[in-house]
């Protein structure tokens, strides 16, 4: 019986064994990963430098571990040349793989803007757990870092790296904190709590290049034509679906990786979850949905073909300096917000032309009105 196979061994990977196990006990799994195949909680790596966790705290099993736990075999450092989704066949450098059902967790590539300099190659960014113990060893020692991005991830790092003792300047053509996820007054919140940490913030002008400076300094030049000197130099600016992999195999993508609600795609036994999936048209690279996608695919896996719903989704931020929940209204949709401030605790609501509420955002104490509200919210996808 050829194995269920599954390409990533992220959160969204190892929690889909983790469920398929507790309904299937002998099924042959395989695992399939370019990394080294460690589990751990891919939000974690955004807290490391406040909880003062190396890459190996981090980290909660070994590949051999997550093999003997779950019954499944783990295959580590496997670059996948293609999938023939005739053949159901997974094509390895040297060899290939024969699959009853694949599922591609493949998570989602982080995005570098296009910088000019002689050390863009020094620009980190930090996307997994081997990329979080480079980031960390580079800043064994020094005491600067420039971050490049003022959305969640960037934030978040922000909080987590001033917390851990260094001095943090953050770069934002957007104007402000979280400009995608929130309104003004509760970006202003947040970007208030975080320079009382000691952020400085550099609203407007984007990154152009990155040059090498005297001795390792590192001097980021921005578009109005003023320079940052650092030790180091993070890129988050965002993450993007990986789909290379599907669009050659002839799956159809569009942001992500189209399925349907049962998380099929349009290749027969092939499913995708997770950061690199398009559900419905919802793409949503949080930890809620990518669960409950999780235990609805292991329920299909096994025989009992289950779609996936998404109830209300709310997102916790984690910038303690400002603690943030927010809940973004559906795209496109009408109406207005409805603000209430007290400093750093911002009650956003939004509400559409009809009065129900579609969403919110909360900073500071407010955030204790997340469980009431969300009975007010629709499902994300019923």
């Amino acid at each position: 019986m050829n194995p269920v196979v599954i390409i990533g061994t992220g959160l969204a990977g190892f929690n889909t064994v983790k469920e398929f196990r507790k309904l299937d006990k002998e099924t042959p799994i395989v695992m399939l990963t370019a990394d080294d195949g460690r589990n751990y909680s891919k939000p974690m790596l955004s807290a490391g430098f406040t909880k003062e966790k190396t890459a190996d705290d981090l980290c909660m099993a070994t590949p051999e571990k997550v093999a003997e736990q779950f019954n499944v075999e783990v295959r580590t450092g496997i670059h996948v040349a293609g999938i023939d989704t005739d053949a159901k066949r997974v094509l390895l450098p040297d060899a290939h793989l024969d699959y009853s059902k694949l599922v591609l967790a493949l998570g989602a590539d982080t995005w570098t803007p296009p910088l000019e300099g002689d050390a863009v190659g020094k620009v980190f960014s930090v996307n997994d757990l081997m990329d979080y113990g480079r980031f960390r060893a580079a800043l064994e020692g020094k005491k600067k870092v420039t971050i490049l991005g003022g959305g969640l991830i960037g934030c978040e790092f922000a909080n987590d790296l001033s917390n851990g003792g260094f001095d943090v300047e953050l770069v934002e053509p957007m104007g402000r904190c979280l400009p995608l996820l929130l309104p003004e007054a509760a970006s202003e919140a947040v970007g208030r709590g975080l320079a009382d940490l000691g952020v400085t913030f550099h609203f407007g002008p984007l990154a152009k290049a990155v040059h090498h400076g005297d001795g390792d300094k590192l001097v980021t030049e921005l578009s109005d034509g003023s320079k940052i000197e650092s030790d180091v130099v993070l890129s988050a600016i965002g993450l993007r679906p990986r789909i290379s992999m599907a669009q050659e195999a002839g799956l159809t993508t569009n942001r992500g990786i189209l399925t349907d609600k049962t998380l099929r795609t349009n290749a027969e036994d092939v499913y995708a979850l997770g950061d690199c999936a398009e559900v419905q048209g919802h793409v949503l690279p949080y930890v809620l949905p990518l669960m409950a996608s999780a235990r609805a695919l292991a329920k299909t896996l096994t025989g009992e073909i289950t779609e996936v719903s998404y109830g209300v989704m709310p997102v916790t931020i984690k910038t303690p300096a400002c603690p943030v929940v927010v809940c973004p209204a559906p795209q496109d949709s009408e109406g207005e917000w409805e603000i209430e401030a007290d400093g750093n605790t911002v009650q956003a609501l939004f509400r559409g032309k009809d009065g129900n509420l579609l969403g919110y955002a909360l900073t500071g104490d407010a955030v204790k009105e997340k469980m009431k509200l969300n009975k007010e919210l629709p499902a994300v996808m019923p």
